[in-house]
């Protein structure tokens, strides 16, 4: 394959559901996908996404991300078909007009990104995502307790990044999702305001932007601490892993930038 794009054995798997394939590129996006592809074909036009078919995290969240479709289609593409068999498992989306957003300051896409979030947790957690509960974050809490801010009963998408958020004439939607989760209200604002001052805000600008999210304002501002704490020591933790993923080391940068605005004195 090269880079995400679909061998013969994957498209011989996604035929009977495409038809013959007039035209296929690559995305910019998906990277956790083994394949990816936007598909021009006899039946439509699709969005591909797949991933090896054996026990684990990839296909797991392909799963998940299938299961959870019915439950966010007024935010997100609609699942038109799903298909495995022994050495591929693979979703097929509707194609949308629409590109990743933008995040930096001055951006047009903001008010549509900020919407989309407060539309996304407005949405009742579907009986299948009763059991899911946050957990990314509690290896990185200070203790047991302060993990436990991090639980509650709303729909948490958990990676609100610029390439999710997608932005078109018609409207807005989120994507890719890999891994939702039943949460704390305040931790996709939380993803957000990181994002955004990652973008190039100021942690000042950044909260303003997501206090239009109620779920946010409503916030104790101590849990929201704690959960940006646990996010400097998840990306000073993988820079200390992954030191040739420099992104993860600006990241834990940015979070500290945010840390010292919302506790200029600690102590």
């Amino acid at each position: 394959m090269t880079r995400c794009l679909p061998d013969s054995d994957f498209l011989n798997l996604i035929r009977p559901f495409t038809g013959p394939i007039a035209r296929m590129r690559p995305t910019e996006r998906g990277f956790s996908s083994d394949a990816l592809a936007l598909i021009d074909s006899g039946f439509g036009r699709f969005f591909v996404k797949g991933v090896r078919n054996r026990p684990g995290g990839r296909r797991d969240s392909l799963v998940r991300e299938r299961l959870i479709n019915d439950a966010v289609r007024s935010v997100s593409p609609r699942l038109r078909w799903h298909t495995e068999n022994g050495r591929w498992m693979a979703l097929g989306f509707e194609q949308l007009q629409a590109q990743p957003s933008r995040f930096e300051p001055g951006s047009p896409d903001l008010p549509a990104v900020v919407d989309l979030l407060v539309r996304i947790q407005e949405i009742p957690v579907p009986a299948l995502a009763e059991e899911w509960h946050e957990t990314r974050w509690d290896a990185f809490a200070a203790d047991t307790a302060e993990a436990r801010l991090f639980q509650g009963d709303t729909l948490i998408h958990g990676d609100v990044a610029p390439g999710n958020f997608l932005v078109g004439a018609d409207g807005a939607w989120a994507v890719d999702w890999s891994w939702p989760t039943r949460g704390a209200a305040f931790v996709d604002p939380s993803i957000l305001a990181l994002q955004l001052i990652a973008a190039g805000h100021t942690p000042a600008a950044a909260e303003d932007l997501v206090s239009a999210c109620p779920s946010w304002a409503k916030a104790d501002p101590r849990h929201i601490d704690a959960f940006a704490r646990a996010n400097l020591r998840m990306f000073r933790h993988r820079a200390d892993n992954y030191p040739d993923q420099t992104w993860l080391q600006a990241m834990a940068d940015t979070a500290q930038d945010w840390i010292d605005h919302r506790s200029p004195h600690p102590g």
